[in-house]
């Protein structure tokens, strides 16, 4: 395996650990480092999502955490939502889409800085 590939691999999970979101990381690792488009490290990113949600639902209805009656809908707007954000990133392109993520991850970047944690 890549060294490389094995860095991002373990800052992700730390990172994602400490709640920043590790398909974030991912991404980024994937478009700075590894050469990848804007569009095509968000679609590696999100066929890697799709593994660990499916796994994570299973495991928390087994502990029967999961209140059907509200993950269904949530799981039908999301499913709908990411197809037309698909549709509508590869319309966008990969020059617009790279920036409006540079904004994102700032923003995101400055609400973590002065948005005080829950206990």
């Amino acid at each position: 395996m890549n060294i490389w590939l094995s860095t991002a691999a373990f800052f992700t999970g730390i990172f994602a650990s400490l709640g920043l979101g590790g398909g974030m990381i991912l991404i980024l690792y994937m478009t700075i480092f590894a050469g990848f488009s804007q569009l095509d490290a968000q679609g590696i990113n999100l066929l890697f999502f799709i593994p660990i949600a499916a796994l994570s639902l299973i495991m928390h209805t087994r502990n029967k955490l999961v209140k059907w009656k509200k993950v269904f809908p949530a799981i039908v707007c999301g499913t709908v939502t990411a197809v037309i954000g698909c549709l509508l990133a590869k319309y966008i392109g990969n020059e617009y889409l790279t920036k409006i993520f540079a904004v994102f991850v700032f923003i995101t970047g400055i609400k973590e800085l002065f948005t005080k944690a829950e206990n």
